[in-house]
């Protein structure tokens, strides 16, 4: 997932640098929401388990 976000955001780096803004507003909204849920995935894995180890 974190390397969708990171593809994401490569795009929306390219679209910026070639002037199509709308194209890269979007990329970046898509990179944030999947930068996040790869945030909130990895803290719930680290509190699964450690959960399991106790």
């Amino acid at each position: 997932m974190l390397y969708y976000a990171l593809v994401f955001l490569v795009v929306a780096v390219v679209a910026g640098v070639l002037g199509f803004g709308g194209v890269a507003g979007t990329s970046v909204g898509i990179a944030q929401v999947l930068f996040f849920l790869f945030l909130a995935f990895l803290a719930i894995s680290l509190i699964l388990s450690f959960i399991r180890k106790v």
